[in-house]
């Protein structure tokens, strides 16, 4: 891929895309979030190793914590493909749900300048 910025309908169509290209095509909603919570450890794992307590054994390949949030991102669009959600709809509709339930919770920032 290019470094063109994608939207969210562009990402989950690259992950069709993708996904189609082989016969076993999405795995069930259960198999990708057991994938989901392995991705999510595997990114635990690497932020505690670059901010947390626990260094990593000499042994360890270099954490990439963009790369562990990437696989995220893929196997939370595989997941919500399978689901037939649109994503784009979905976060449009949670942003909104936060600016109401959040809009007095936190502290505005002041102007600039």
């Amino acid at each position: 891929m290019d470094d063109t910025a994608l939207t969210i309908h562009e990402i989950q169509e690259a992950v069709h895309a993708w996904v189609a290209r082989w016969q076993e095509g999405y795995f069930s909603p259960l198999a990708n979030l057991a994938r989901l919570t392995e991705e999510v450890g595997e990114l635990a794992r690497a932020i505690n190793h670059l901010y947390g307590d626990k260094p990593p054994k000499a042994t360890d390949e270099p954490d990439d914590v963009p790369s562990e949030l990437a696989d995220i991102l893929f196997v939370v669009v595989t997941l919500a493909n399978s689901l037939s959600i649109d994503l784009d709809a979905a976060f449009r509709d949670v942003m909104d749900k936060y600016e109401v339930r959040d809009a007095d919770r936190f502290t505005p920032r002041e102007p600039e300048g």
